[in-house]
């Protein structure tokens, strides 16, 4: 009877580890229909979305040093050493910084800037090995921005939530190929989007 035992408490234990192998399988086969996610970085790299909030952009001759981008920050972020000239009744900057060790990205400077001398940028890759080499001058922030589709080493992908329908991979997308979804001019009148699909 032990024996009949043992072989029968072997059965459930095969019986339970196929039903367990056949689960991971129909997750797997799933998942082989669905897009990919791996991106082979630094070989691939994705190209931001519309509103991607990088690096920030400064243009020294732009700013008139008003300090609104100060004032709106919600952490009192960037540094604007300025002094008043009096023959000229104007202020004169003379440094402008970001420690972007600190910065959030909200883009509220951007947004804010009466001069429009700030700008995001789709440069994401800060990284250092030295933190007080986030702290960016004026000089560092009005380099021209880095543009993924620029670099010959690289091969720019599209997100994969901006694929059209049907494509599976961010290689396969033709060069013009628009994003999926409306364009914003199209959400925001939607009776001239809707006569357009009807003609």
């Amino acid at each position: 009877m032990k024996f009949l035992k043992q072989i029968t408490n072997y059965a459930k234990e095969a019986v339970q580890s196929a039903k367990y192998i056949g689960q991971g399988l129909s997750v797997t086969f799933d998942h082989m229909r669905r897009r990919p996610i791996t991106v082979q970085y630094p070989y691939e790299k994705l190209i931001p979305s519309e509103r991607f909030r990088g690096r920030i952009h400064f243009e020294f001759d732009k700013c008139i040093a008003c300090e609104v981008c100060v004032r709106v920050c919600p952490i009192n972020l960037p540094v604007v050493d300025w002094v008043f000239n009096k023959e000229i009744k104007k202020k004169e900057l003379k440094h402008y910084s970001i420690d972007f060790g600190v910065c959030i990205f909200c883009a509220n400077c951007v947004e804010y800037c009466p001069t429009n001398c700030l700008s995001v940028t789709e440069e994401y890759e800060l990284a250092t090995y030295d933190r007080h080499e986030l702290n960016y001058d004026n000089v560092a922030m009005g380099r021209i921005p880095y543009k993924v589709t620029q670099d010959p080493m690289v091969t720019p992908i599209r997100e994969f939530a901006y694929l059209p329908a049907g494509v599976m991979s961010g290689h396969d997308l033709p060069a013009g190929a628009q994003r999926a979804g409306e364009h914003p001019e199209a959400i925001a009148n939607p009776t001239e989007s809707s006569e357009s699909s009807e003609n």
